[in-house]
């Protein structure tokens, strides 16, 4: 059994991967999560999961929760902060952070959630877009840059527009930097997920859009497992 680590578990996509994991009896992968808030623990428990409380903005508290338990396999972080947010940022430098205790852990694979329109990426989503979600994409950005560098086996998913919608089952991943669209955040964890029994996917960079709702209708080649 794999033991998960998961930071960004109390809302969007990281919530629906707890579940994926966990709903399975009996669970397939052994689940902690990341929480500066306490609120989110109750329901996470219930699931299945070991609720630990650190900061990934605070290296100390960060180090302490994810070096006090078992041996981590799996580091997916799908933390992020909203474009208006002032001071360091969960995107930067939070998943930074997280990147350096899982190299010191010794974490065998690191799968970090970012965004279409970072690199090469930044030509397929309109200028507009793109200018709106700068700073956003700047730090995420620098959290890939420092996830390739660190040496550490590593998948990046860049999900498209996210909607809090059910599954559609359409959802691909492509290493083509010219394709956007929208995607579901439980499909998005869905490829995650995928991507954990998957050497295949290791030390590629995504996107991660809905093959029904695409912003660009050309020609490319999905990634299969």
């Amino acid at each position: 059994m794999q033991n998960i680590f998961l930071a960004g578990s109390s809302r969007g996509v990281g919530r629906e991967i707890a579940k994926l994991l966990l709903e399975k009896e009996p669970p397939s992968f052994k689940l902690t999560t990341l929480l500066r808030n306490p609120t989110y623990a109750v329901e996470l428990e219930a699931l299945g999961a070991i609720a630990v409380l650190g900061d990934a903005l605070d290296y100390a508290s960060l180090e302490s929760a994810m070096l006090q338990g078992e041996a981590i396999d799996v580091v997916i972080s799908t933390i992020g902060s909203v474009p208006n947010e002032i001071g360091d940022r969960a995107d930067g430098k939070g998943n930074q952070n997280l990147i350096d205790v899982a190299v010191k852990a010794c974490v065998k694979k690191f799968i970090l959630v970012t965004s279409i329109g970072i690199g090469e990426s930044s030509a397929a989503i309109p200028p507009q877009v793109l200018q709106s979600l700068s700073k956003v994409l700047q730090e995420k950005e620098k959290a890939e840059q420092h996830l390739i560098a660190s040496g550490l086996t590593y998948i990046i998913i860049r999900p498209g527009g996210l909607k809090s919608e059910t599954s559609t089952g359409n959802a691909i991943l492509t290493e083509d930097p010219r394709i956007a669209g929208i995607i579901h955040r439980a499909d998005v964890a869905r490829l995650i997920c995928d991507c954990l029994n998957s050497d295949k996917a290791d030390n590629k960079t995504f996107a991660a859009v809905d093959r029904n709702m695409l912003f660009n209708q050309i020609e490319f080649e999905a990634f299969m497992f």
